[in-house]
């Protein structure tokens, strides 16, 4: 049996464009061509695309991939047991840094000098407390915290008040465009998911796309934050955590 590049594209969650770039750079060839000169996919070549999503989600290079994947002696059994600890390994780190970030954020205590009127005055009813000694305690030694405390202690309350007013603003965005029938994959989405991670880039600390990518399956699998998120609209956890999928594919594939 053989599949198209599209039905391939949806069954990896990668774009054609992206199969289309590993055909040409000879990481994925396809192993036929229709009589229309389509690509078309085999069982082996699937499986050849699972190793390459599997490196290239662990950070190698394509070239490196391919240098592994094209090794004579390499045992496949051998790959999968490799890639089964770097990941377990990376997704372990990955899970305690976007903890770390997120709890850091969501504190918004780090160097806050503002009175109880003030903090009410910027942040409405949520406690800008509510999670701080438990992200230091957890978190605080890591470089993503220390970065969010460094910026954090620099801000004055007009600071503040513009942070709450971009995330007030990307709110009514973010529920107006699911309102519309906006899809997570759509363009309109990805813009959104795209404009979150700098908004955190700009007022916190870096988040790479891997890390984002961990920011939105937190948003579905912790029930604080799926919690806020869906008090927005219901769903909206989901649906961002698909948008910045999507958008880390966009910008990595």
């Amino acid at each position: 049996m053989s599949y198209t590049v599209g039905r391939v594209a949806g069954f990896a969650g990668v774009t054609v464009r992206t199969l289309h770039h590993y055909d040409d750079i000879g990481l994925l060839t396809p192993s036929e061509r229709s009589h229309a000169g389509h690509r078309r996919y085999n069982d082996a070549d699937l499986d050849r695309l699972q190793q390459i999503l599997f490196y290239r989600e662990l950070g190698f290079p394509l070239d490196e991939v391919a240098v592994l994947l094209d090794d004579p002696d390499a045992d496949p059994r051998a790959h999968l047991r490799r890639q089964h600890e770097l990941l377990t390994a990376r997704i372990e780190k990955l899970r305690k840094m976007a903890a770390a970030v997120e709890n850091a954020m969501e504190a918004r205590t780090m160097g806050i000098n503002l009175t109880p009127e003030e903090k009410f005055e910027v942040f409405g009813d949520k406690d800008p407390e509510q999670y701080a000694e438990e992200a230091e305690e957890r978190w605080g030694g890591t470089e993503a915290y220390a970065e969010s405390q460094r910026r954090a202690a620099t801000y004055t309350k007009e600071d503040w008040k513009r942070v709450q007013a971009e995330v007030d603003d990307w709110q009514e965005r973010y529920t107006a465009l699911i309102a519309a029938g906006g899809q997570p994959a759509g363009e309109a989405a990805m813009d959104l998911a795209e404009e979150h991670r700098r908004h955190i880039g700009t007022w916190y600390f870096e988040v790479p796309y891997e890390m984002h990518r961990c920011f939105g399956e937190m948003y579905v699998a912790d029930e604080r934050f799926k919690a806020y998120y869906d008090s927005m609209r219901p769903g909206l956890a989901e649906h961002l955590r698909d948008a910045i999928l999507a958008n880390a594919e966009r910008h990595t594939s």
